[in-house]
């Protein structure tokens, strides 16, 4: 069993920071992969940043949101500043790993954390 969960959403004015944390536990044997995806009332769920376990980032808010990721304790976080109205959506955390029991890499996801971003 693989347990991915999120935290740090909540409500901010724009303008503000807010900083998640999502951390994988459970029968892991390596991970790959971990990612943010976002998805807003009625939209489809977007790709936000990943981050691979030598700490190759790639991302798609650039200059406001920041990825970045602790190994040891299996735990990725996003950073995120200079936040706006339309950042607001529920953040998925997707962990890409390799469990105990199986040697194929398979993607987890967690609950989802909500952010919202008044103006």
């Amino acid at each position: 069993q693989v347990q991915v969960v999120e935290s740090g959403g909540g409500l901010v004015q724009a303008g503000g920071s807010l900083r998640l944390s999502c951390a994988a536990s459970g029968s892991i044997f390596s991970i790959k992969t971990m990612g943010w995806y976002r998805q807003a009332p009625g939209e489809q769920r977007d790709w936000v940043a990943t981050i691979t376990h030598n700490g190759n980032i790639a991302d798609s808010v650039k200059g406001r949101f920041t990825i970045s990721r602790d190994n040891a304790k299996n735990t990725v976080y996003l950073q995120m500043n200079s936040l706006k109205p339309e950042d607001t959506a529920v953040y998925y955390c997707a962990v890409v790993l390799i469990t105990n029991s199986d040697d194929r890499e398979v993607t987890f996801w967690g609950q989802g954390t909500q952010v919202t971003v008044s103006s």
